[in-house]
């Protein structure tokens, strides 16, 4: 048992207390922020913003740049989802939960490999291929950059982008030695399947959205 512990908690020596503690902050947020989505309630921006706020200035602190321009562009894009879940018509919501349109799939396409250049072009800057995460790393944040435009615009469809990455990033973030992000995202994928279960459910009986 102490084996494991310190194998999973080894890390964090010579980590600050603050950092530590800003970490775990922002996974409750995120836990929130995930929770607030799969119930389709607008609290899934402002507490997601708290979460992905935080992890930027600790991604920048820690050089994961991958990583750090994902809670970004989350942090960006949920001052544009908030925007589009708040707007109503004739009393109603103007943006429903939906499917992706075949407009939006192309756009879906074109983001994700306009992400992975971008990606590839700022890892070469700094000189980042040094190590096989980054590729991983890479590919993630493609795949993260597509679930939150589909979620911003209230797509069922972002659900399956999310379980992808999280399946991915929670193997991924245990072996750079963030334990706590790794739980995060373990969660986050049970999260994410009962999310998508949730939103069918919704799309099969219109009265519920």
């Amino acid at each position: 048992m102490n084996q494991i512990f310190d194998f999973l908690f080894s890390q964090y020596e010579g980590s600050s207390t603050l950092d530590v503690t800003l970490e775990i902050v922002a996974v409750v947020f995120g836990f929130l922020s995930v929770w607030f989505s799969k119930q389709n309630k607008i609290w899934v921006f402002p507490t997601g913003m708290i979460s992905t706020a935080i992890f930027v200035y600790l991604l920048l602190k820690w050089g994961l740049l991958g990583d750090m321009m994902i809670n970004g562009y989350y942090f960006i894009m949920s001052v544009y989802g908030w925007y589009i879940w708040t707007q109503t018509k004739d009393g109603h919501v103007a943006h429903p939960i939906s499917r992706t349109t075949l407009k939006e799939k192309k756009i879906s396409v074109v983001i994700f490999f306009v992400t992975l250049i971008f990606v590839y072009v700022v890892y070469a800057t700094f000189d980042k291929w040094n190590n096989w995460t980054a590729y991983v790393d890479t590919i993630t944040t493609a795949v993260f950059f597509v679930g939150m435009w589909l979620m911003a615009r209230r797509k069922i469809e972002n659900w399956i982008y999310w379980i992808i990455g999280d399946l991915i990033s929670v193997p991924l973030y245990l072996y750079k030695g963030f334990v706590f992000t790794s739980f995060q995202y373990l969660i986050f994928t049970f999260i994410a399947i009962l999310g998508y279960l949730a939103w069918k459910k919704s799309l099969d009986n219109p009265k519920l959205i």
